[in-house]
C-alpha cells in the first residue's frame, strides 16, 4: 500500500517536472526558425568593445569592426583578458574572439575613428575610412588599404582625404568614398570621390554635394553609384539626401527633389540586393521627420514602398528576401504596427510585398510586413543610438549576423558594442501563454489565450491540456509578434453540463523549444444557456470583455473577434457582485492611472456600438470606453467614446472635424453606486445614446474620425472635449464591455438590460470536509491524513469515503446538475480499467479512526459511475443523481467510491497539495 511519505516523494517529482514535463519537449539544439528569417535571436558569447562600433565588414570567416574604442574584453563570464584594440578589431566569426590581426588607427591631433570598412571583391583587401593619420604607424590620410592575409597596411596606397570619410563602396577597380571632405589629393571633390582600388590615384568621378555624404553603394551592374547624406544639391542639381550618379563620371542619373525626403532628414545607409532593389536607412531631427526605410527599384530608381516608422534607422541589410535593420524604432503607427512607446532596435521585414502592393496612403505605399526577428538592445553610450551597423559572415557552414553599435545590453544582458546571432542553435523558448476558459451554454467551453512571444519565431504551436492530462486535447497554430499578440482560441465541444474542467496551454516554436504550462483556468459548464452573454454574442459583438478572469495582464475576449485586452497598472480583478446576476464578476479602477486597452490595432467602420455596465460614486468623472491611437501613452487621436462628467452625467462623443456629443439630462446623474447599463451607437441613422434601456438622445451625425487605433476602457485622453471631467480615468467598476460592428437598436439595448436582471444559474463548488480510505491488507490502519486514497474491489479491498457539507439551494432555485470531481495521482498505474461507483455512506465514520475493521455501512443506491479511468494524473468528473442529492441539501452527506475489479484507482485526497484536483462536488442551481 502507499503511505504519505511515498506519495509526497511522487508529488515532488511531479511538480519538479511541471516546467519540462507535461507537453514540454527536451530538444537538441536546432536550427528551425520561422522562415524567411535566417537567424536566431539568441545572442552568442562575443568579445566586446569599450566604445562605439561604427563600421563592419567580413571576409573568409573573419569579421572586422571599426569605431571609437581602445580595447576589447571577453564577454561576461568568458575567459581571457582585456586586449588593446585601437579603433579596430578582427574577430573570428564562429567564436566571437579576437584573431591575431591587430591594427591601430591613430591621428596626431584629435580623436581617431574608423567609420567605414569594405572588403574588395576578391576578398584580399580591406579598405578602411574614417578620421585617422596612421595605421600601425604607417602614414595614411583617412583612407587605408589593408592586406588581409598579412594584416598589414599597404604603404603605397595613401590617397589624401583631409576630412572624415563616412562610407566606402568598392568594385573590381574603384574605391568610392563619401564623407565631409571638400578635396582629395588637392583636387575639388566635395563629399564624394573615387580612387583607383589598387594605387589610390584619384579618378575623374565627380559628384560634388553641398553637405556631408554618409552613404554610398554601387549598383549591381556597376553602371551607377547611389549616394546618400545631408546634401541638397549634387553637381548643381536639386536632390536632397539621395541621388543616383554615373559610376564613371559622377553625372546625375536620378535626382530626388527637395521634399521627397524631408529637409530635416538624411540618408544614413544604402544597400542593394540581388532581386532588383535598393534600400535606404534614414534619420531625422525635429517635427515631421522621416526616420525609417525606403525600398526602391534598381530598374528605374523609383520607390516601391516606404516604411515611415520613427526612430533613426542607421543600417539596412537585405538578405534572402528579408531586410534587416538597426534603429531605435519607437513608433510604427503609420505602418499599422506598434504605437509610440518602447524602442525596438533590431527589426526584420520582407523586401517586397507578398502579392500586390497595397494602395498608397498619404501618397506612400506602406512597407511589407515585419517578421518575427526581434533581439533586444538599448540606447547605450554616445548619442544613445543603440545598434549602428550589421554584417553577415559564414564559417563552418554556419552563418552569423554580427551587430555593432553603442549598446551596452543585448537581450537584457550586459554586452557592449558587439554581438552576434547564428543561423542555427535556436534555444529560446516562447513566453508562457496566459489562458482563460469560459462557458455560456451546455456542451461547449471556450479556451482562450494571449498568444506568446518568441524573439525569432512568429508562428507558434499551442497545445491545450485538459484536467491535468499529459496528452493535449487540441493543437492550434497562431502567429504573433512582440507588439502584436492577438488572442487565439479553441472550443471544446466534448464537455458535459454541470462538470468542471481545467485547461492549460503551452507554446512551442519551430525548433521544439516549449514554454511552461500556463496557469490553470477552470470553468464549469452550465446546465442551461446563460441568456445575457449568449445574446451579446448572437447580436454580433466583435469584442466582449466579461472580466471574469483571474490572470494578469490579460483580458479575454468572449466574442468571436479574438480582440483581447491588456491591463495597465493592475486594476482590481473579480470584483463581486458583478452587473449580471449569478457568478459574473466585474473589474475595478482607481481613477488615477488604471485602464485597459485592446492589443490589436484596428480601424472602426461607419457603424458600431459601444456597450458597458458601470457602477461608481466618483465626482471626478472619467472615460468609460473609447477609441484611441495609442496604448500605454495618452492617445493623440481619440473619439468614439463614452465618458462621465464630474456630476455623473454621461457623454457620448465622436470627432468629425469638431467634437459632436450627446449628453444625458441635467438631472440624469449615474454616480449613485448602482449598476447602470449604457449603449452608444453610430450608423447611417446617426448617433444614439441609451442608458438602462432608455433613449437619452440622438444626433444626426454619421461620420467620425478615421484612424487606426485601440479600444480603451477605464481611461485615455479627454483633452478639449465638452464638460471635460477632472480625471481622464474612471474610478469605479465596469462589467460586460462589448463593441459591435453594427448599430444596435433600442429594442436590442432594452433586451440586454432586461436579460441582465433575469436570474441565472448559481454554481457552487464544495470541497471535501473530510476524506479517508480503508485497506483490507492493513485492517487496523487508518489513513485520514494521507495525501492519496484508493479504490479496489477484489484482492486487498480499498474503499474511499468523502464527507461534504452541502449548501441549501438558493432562493427560487433547484439543483440542476451535480458531479463529483476527483484527480488521479502521479503514481504509475493510478488509473483503472474497472468501473468505479459512487454510493451513499449510511454508517458513521471519521478520518481519524476509521479502518477496514470499522468501515461504515454503504447504501445500495448508485449515485453515479465512471467506466474506467486512463493512467496518468488527470481530473475526472462523475455525474451524480441530482434527485438523491437534492433530498440532502443543507446538511452533511457522505459518499463512498467502490469497485468490483482488481485494478486499483489512486486519487489525491484533500490533504494533497495538488489542489486543482482534490475531491469536490460541483453543484449547479437554476430555475425549476
Amino acid at each position: 500500500m502507499r503511505r504519505s511519505r511515498g506519495l509526497t516523494a511522487a508529488l515532488v517529482l511531479s511538480l519538479a517536472g511541471a516546467g519540462a514535463g507535461i507537453g514540454l519537449m527536451v530538444m537538441p539544439q536546432a536550427s528551425a526558425i520561422t522562415t524567411p528569417v535566417a537567424f536566431t535571436a539568441d545572442e552568442l558569447p562575443t568579445w566586446q568593445t569599450n566604445g562605439i562600433v561604427f563600421a563592419m565588414a567580413q571576409a573568409n570567416g573573419t569579421v572586422f569592426a571599426g569605431g571609437t574604442f581602445s580595447a576589447v574584453t571577453p564577454p561576461e563570464g568568458g575567459s581571457g583578458t582585456e586586449k588593446e584594440a585601437v579603433n579596430f578589431v578582427a574577430l573570428d566569426a564562429a567564436t566571437g574572439a579576437p584573431t591575431d590581426c591587430a591594427l591601430s588607427f591613430t591621428v596626431g591631433e584629435g580623436s581617431a575613428t574608423v567609420r567605414a570598412l569594405v572588403v574588395s571583391k576578391d576578398g584580399k583587401t580591406l579598405y578602411a575610412g574614417g578620421y585617422f593619420g596612421a595605421v600601425n604607424n604607417v602614414p595614411v590620410s583617412s583612407v587605408a588599404a589593408i592586406d588581409i592575409e598579412s594584416c598589414t597596411p599597404k604603404a603605397a596606397f595613401h590617397p589624401a582625404f583631409p576630412a572624415t570619410v563616412r562610407a566606402l563602396a568598392v568594385t573590381d577597380d574603384t574605391l568610392y568614398a563619401a564623407g565631409d571632405f571638400g578635396t582629395v589629393e588637392g583636387a575639388t571633390r566635395q563629399r564624394f570621390a573615387a580612387v583607383d582600388a589598387s594605387t589610390g590615384a584619384l579618378k575623374p568621378f565627380t559628384a560634388n554635394a553641398d553637405e556631408p555624404g554618409r552613404a554610398i553603394a554601387v549598383t549591381p551592374d556597376g553602371a551607377n553609384v547611389i549616394i546618400g547624406g545631408d546634401f541638397f544639391s549634387v553637381n548643381g542639381a536639386n536632390s536632397h539626401a539621395l541621388a543616383v550618379v554615373n559610376a564613371t563620371t559622377g553625372a546625375v542619373t536620378k535626382s530626388y527633389a527637395n521634399g521627397y525626403i524631408p529637409t530635416n532628414s538624411v540618408v544614413k545607409h544604402i544597400a542593394t540586393d540581388d532581386e532588383g532593389g535598393f534600400y535606404t536607412g534614414n534619420e531625422g531631427s525635429g517635427g515631421g521627420v522621416f526616420d525609417g526605410r525606403i525600398g526602391l527599384r534598381l530598374s528605374d530608381f523609383s520607390e516601391k514602398w516606404r516604411d515611415r516608422c520613427l526612430g533613426a534607422t542607421q543600417f539596412v541589410l537585405p538578405y534572402q528576401g528579408v531586410l534587416y535593420s538597426s534603429s531605435h524604432a519607437h513608433d510604427c503607427s503609420t505602418e499599422l504596427q506598434f504605437p509610440d512607446g518602447k524602442r525596438n532596435f533590431l527589426l526584420a521585414q520582407l523586401t517586397n510585398h507578398e502579392g500586390a502592393a497595397p494602395a498608397p496612403v498619404d501618397g506612400y505605399v506602406r512597407s511589407p510586413r515585419k517578421l518575427g526577428w526581434h533581439p533586444n538592445a538599448n540606447d547605450g553610450i554616445g548619442e544613445g543610438i543603440g545598434p549602428r551597423v550589421m554584417a553577415i559572415a559564414e564559417k563552418n557552414d554556419v552563418k552569423y549576423m554580427w551587430v555593432g553599435g553603442e549598446f551596452t545590453l543585448i537581450n537584457g544582458k550586459p554586452q557592449m558594442g558587439l554581438t552576434r546571432f547564428a543561423s542555427t542553435g535556436d534555444v529560446g523558448a516562447p513566453t508562457t501563454p496566459v489562458a482563460s476558459a469560459s462557458s455560456v451554454k451546455p456542451g461547449e467551453a471556450q479556451v482562450r489565450w494571449r498568444t506568446s512571444y518568441d524573439q525569432d519565431d512568429s508562428k507558434l504551436t499551442y497545445r491545450i491540456y485538459r484536467n491535468g492530462s499529459g496528452t493535449p486535447v487540441a493543437t492550434v497554430t497562431a502567429e504573433s509578434l512582440e507588439w502584436e499578440r492577438p488572442q487565439a482560441s479553441w472550443t471544446d465541444s466534448t464537455v458535459k453540463a454541470g462538470n468542471s474542467y481545467t485547461y492549460r496551454v503551452t507554446a512551442t516554436d519551430a525548433a521544439g523549444n516549449t514554454s511552461a504550462l500556463s496557469t490553470a483556468s477552470t470553468v464549469t459548464v452550465p446546465a442551461s444557456v446563460q441568456a445575457y452573454p449568449n445574446q451579446v454574442r448572437q447580436d454580433g459583438a466583435e469584442l466582449y470583455w466579461r472580466y471574469d478572469d483571474a490572470v494578469t495582464p490579460y483580458v479575454a475576449d468572449s466574442s468571436n473577434g479574438n480582440t483581447s485586452g491588456l491591463h495597465i497598472n493592475a486594476p482590481a480583478l473579480r470584483q463581486a457582485p458583478g452587473a449580471i446576476s449569478g457568478t459574473s464578476t466585474a473589474i475595478g479602477f482607481n481613477g488615477t492611472d488604471e485602464q485597459l486597452h485592446s492589443d490589436r490595432r484596428q480601424t472602426v467602420g461607419s457603424a458600431y456600438t459601444l456597450e458597458t455596465w458601470f457602477k461608481t460614486g466618483t465626482t471626478r468623472g472619467g472615460k468609460l470606453i473609447g477609441f484611441g491611437n495609442n496604448t500605454t501613452r495618452n492617445s493623440s487621436s481619440y473619439d468614439k467614446q463614452i465618458y462621465m462628467t464630474n456630476s455623473g452625467r454621461l457623454v457620448f462623443g465622436v470627432y468629425n472635424g469638431s467634437t459632436r456629443t450627446i449628453t444625458t439630462g441635467l438631472f440624469d446623474s449615474y454616480n449613485d453606486n448602482k449598476w447602470h447599463h449604457v449603449v452608444a451607437t453610430q450608423g447611417p441613422s446617426g448617433m444614439a445614446l441609451y442608458v438602462d434601456g432608455q433613449n437619452k438622445g440622438t444626433l444626426n451625425v454619421t461620420t467620425h474620425q478615421a484612424y487606426a487605433g485601440y479600444w480603451h476602457v477605464g481611461g485615455d485622453n479627454l483633452a478639449s472635449w465638452p464638460n471635460r471631467p477632472t480625471s481622464n480615468f474612471f474610478a469605479g467598476q465596469l462589467d460586460e464591455t462589448a463593441v459591435y460592428p453594427t448599430a444596435l437598436t433600442q429594442a436590442q439595448a432594452q433586451n440586454h438590460y432586461n436579460l441582465a436582471k433575469a436570474q441565472t444559474e448559481t454554481v457552487t463548488e464544495v470541497s471535501a470536509a473530510e476524506d479517508t480510505y480503508v485497506n483490507q491488507g492493513a485492517p487496523s490502519a487508518s489513513y485520514g491524513t494521507t495525501t492519496s486514497m484508493a479504490v479496489r474491489g477484489s484482492g486487498s479491498l480499498y474503499e474511499t469515503y468523502l464527507r461534504f457539507n452541502l449548501p441549501a439551494a438558493p432562493a427560487g432555485q433547484v439543483l440542476k446538475t451535480a458531479s463529483l470531481q476527483i484527480k488521479t495521482t502521479t503514481q504509475t498505474g493510478a488509473g483503472t480499467a474497472d468501473t468505479v461507483s459512487v454510493v451513499p455512506v449510511t454508517g458513521t465514520w471519521s478520518g481519524a479512526t476509521t479502518s477496514y475493521k470499522t468501515k461504515p455501512a454503504l447504501g445500495a443506491t448508485v449515485l453515479g459511475t465512471i467506466g474506467g479511468i486512463a493512467d496518468g494524473s488527470a481530473v475526472h468528473n462523475v455525474d451524480l443523481d441530482k434527485a438523491a442529492l437534492s433530498a440532502v441539501l443543507g446538511g452533511e452527506y457522505s459518499v463512498a467510491l467502490t469497485s468490483n475489479g482488481s485494478d486499483p484507482l489512486w486519487l489525491w485526497s484533500s490533504e494533497s497539495t495538488a489542489n486543482e484536483g482534490t475531491p469536490k462536488l460541483i453543484l449547479t442551481f437554476g430555475q425549476p
